[in-house]
């Protein structure tokens, strides 16, 4: 079957490397980049590219039309902590985008939706090791709070009125291509650019807070994974859990200092690492793994080795 695809949000970290793997696989006319931004960053520059508002139903309507879309990657939205500064934006953003979309579904516009919640949908209360699939999610953020709403939103569209569309809970996102988004697993990226400018970094989390996390390969792995199962292994239609590494700061520090010898990490909490504290240390992915068979490819050793030698790598 012949598909074109708009990703929404295509200049975010995950975007950006979606997009290119998208252009890979299906052709680079096919993949349509969207972003707020007028024009397209230097790596979405290579195929068509939209200026999108997710909030405008009839100019990303008119999109849909234009270009014959029949999948849509809708990654737009406030993370974490710039949604705790501006928690009515973060509000309208994650919930009025997310229906503005599915609603193009329910109206045959569109066959399907890959829409990406967080672990940020767990709360205190939720069993902070080897998190299950299904238990209690009371989330202390406007971000958490937007997702659980967001991830019940989907399951009752898929219910209603059969709409494909389908989920994973991501954890923190590291990678290399691009600039992380406001998160509050950000320092995971920050520190490497750190130790190889500088030598030294500052955390802004504690030592000691265990999160989850996934390195932007296996991000895009369990995205197309998820996205190319049959209906029926979807079994999930809130959001699967799934899981790449845990360790802390001062683990990763450990391991960058296997790289660089003299590498030193301080630490100045702030007010994301109340944030942290309310979220799982560790990730039960078991559904992912037995209903479409996801499995990552990186642990923490292979990602910190291949984060360096990439960062490293002078840029054309």
């Amino acid at each position: 079957m012949s598909q074109n695809i708009l990703v929404i949000g295509a200049a975010g970290q995950i975007g950006t490397e979606l997009v290119q793997e998208l252009r890979k696989m299906y052709g680079t006319d096919k993949v349509v980049a969207s972003d707020l931004a007028e024009r397209p960053t230097n790596a979405l520059a290579d195929g068509p590219y939209e200026q999108i508002d997710v909030l405008d139903a009839k100019g990303l309507f008119d999109i849909v039309k234009k270009y014959a879309i029949d999948e849509v990657y809708h990654l737009a939205a406030l993370l974490s902590a710039t949604a705790e500064m501006k928690p009515a934006l973060g509000w309208n953003l994650n919930m009025n985008g997310l229906s503005n979309v599915i609603e193009l579904a329910r109206d045959g516009h569109i066959r399907k939706i890959f829409w990406p919640s967080s672990i940020a949908v767990f709360g205190p209360h939720t069993p902070k090791d080897m998190t299950p699939q299904r238990t209690v999610m009371e989330p202390t953020t406007v971000y958490g709070i937007t997702k659980v709403a967001g991830e019940s939103w989907c399951e009752y569209y898929n219910r209603r009125y059969n709409v494909d569309v389908r989920s994973v809970r991501f954890p923190g996102i590291i990678g290399y291509k691009s600039a992380p988004g406001g998160g509050t697993t950000d320092y995971a990226v920050h520190i490497f650019h750190e130790a190889i400018a500088h030598g030294k970094y500052e955390c802004f989390l504690n030592e000691n807070a265990e999160l989850p996390m996934m390195y932007m390969p296996d991000a895009i792995k369990a995205t197309l994974n998820l996205m190319h199962a049959p209906a029926d292994q979807v079994k999930v239609r809130t959001s699967y859990n799934i899981a790449g590494a845990s360790f802390t700061p001062a683990i990763l520090a450990e391991e960058i200092r296997k790289h660089i010898p003299d590498f030193k990490i301080t630490y100045k909490p702030d007010y994301r690492d109340s944030i942290a504290a309310s979220w799982p240390s560790s990730i039960d992915d078991s559904m992912a793994r037995s209903d479409w068979g996801w499995q990552p490819d990186f642990n923490l050793e292979r990602m910190v080795e291949d984060m360096l030698v990439n960062l490293r790598e002078p840029t054309v």
